[in-house]
């Protein structure tokens, strides 16, 4: 960012204090430009303003090339050599940094060969909350399908879309986020194995006020982001009350939640949720060791922290509390346990 935006030693200096203070030690991307000289550049051209700048043909290109092998990857290690892909009998896939047609969902299909008559189905566009959304609606098939198998895999590749015009947004924007793919599997009962968590429900809000403060656009130079730094300030506000809603209509209280499976957003998220709820830095440990280690990859995080919230806890009772936010501004939540 320093060399494509030309900033002076004072910018440069508050750039790297920002990345300092941001949580991030590492993040990933499927360009190798990031991480070369401009003379290796393959992606961007390697000229002072990256001119002429990669379209959003050549972005989505990239994801189509990228995209259906990481998911791939990502479901066969959900798996685990314990199911045979073709025993999927759902296929539910999640990204805001790529659409096509056909989509990732038939090209998993043709990379995997998995079953022609599968049922599939894609959510797209909605954020970092997407993962929720996606587990509501494989909740909803295997309660109405018992031997219902239903895979999810969310897969975003956020660097593609580099912005450079030296916005606050899109500086924000490039300090955080990462690419990256979780795949989770959810089955009715007649699918019910040891392991794993039992859903209980959900329950969401949309705050209004918020919706100008976060937002996820295409332009003719990729998906161009807005991000406020009013987020955290409308998070801690109404966090407390929605972690209330949610808990009251599952006829539950804060001291059976036994952890907090919260999105790292970036740093000042996790800190905003800590305020509103009055826990202490170590109750969100795994959130911020995902933001340290992944950055925000968008809807796969919140799946990375719930992976490490499960192997830390796999031999005591847990009951995981569960949110991630995004454009509207929406809080979605989920409640569930190894019981």
């Amino acid at each position: 960012m320093s060399r494509i935006y030309a900033f002076n030693e004072k910018d440069r200096r508050k750039l790297k204090y920002l990345y300092q203070r941001s949580g991030i030690e590492t993040r990933y991307s499927v360009l190798a430009d990031y991480s070369q000289p401009p003379e290796k550049w393959s992606f961007y051209p390697p000229t002072e303003n990256l001119e002429p700048f990669p379209s959003i043909e050549k972005r989505m290109q990239i994801f189509n090339q990228y995209a259906p092998p990481l998911a791939a990857e990502s479901i066969r290690n959900c798996l685990r050599n314990k199911m045979d892909p073709k025993a999927i009998t759902h296929l539910i896939t999640v990204t805001c940094t790529g659409l096509s047609a056909p989509g990732l969902d038939l090209q998993l299909m043709e990379l995997m060969d998995l079953p022609k008559n599968i049922f599939r189905t894609s959510v797209n566009f909605m954020g970092c909350y997407a993962a929720i959304h996606a587990l509501k609606l494989a909740n909803a098939i295997c309660l109405s399908e018992r031997d219902a198998r239903v895979m999810i895999v969310c897969t975003e590749l956020c660097t593609l879309h580099f912005q450079q015009e030296a916005t606050t947004d899109n500086i924000t924007s490039s300090l955080l986020f990462g690419d990256g793919s979780a795949a989770v599997l959810v089955t009715g009962e007649g699918g019910k194995k040891a392991g794993g968590l039992r859903i209980h429900g959900f329950y969401a809000e949309v705050k209004p006020r918020g919706k100008q403060e976060m937002s996820w656009a295409l332009s003719s130079t990729g998906f161009a982001m807005t991000l406020r730094s009013y987020v955290p300030g409308l998070i801690e506000e109404d966090f407390k009350s929605l972690v209330e809603n949610a808990l009251l209509q599952h006829g539950m209280t804060r001291d059976s939640v036994t952890d907090w499976c919260i999105h790292p957003g970036g740093r000042k998220i996790l800190e905003a949720i800590e305020k509103s709820l009055g826990l202490q830095k170590e109750k969100l440990e795994s959130g911020y060791a995902v933001l340290n280690e992944f950055g925000n990859m968008s809807s796969p995080t919140l799946l990375f922290v719930l992976d490490r919230i499960l192997k830390k806890g796999a031999a005591k009772k847990q009951r995981v509390f569960a949110a991630a936010f995004g454009p509207g501004l929406t809080m979605e939540t989920f409640i569930a346990d190894n019981n």
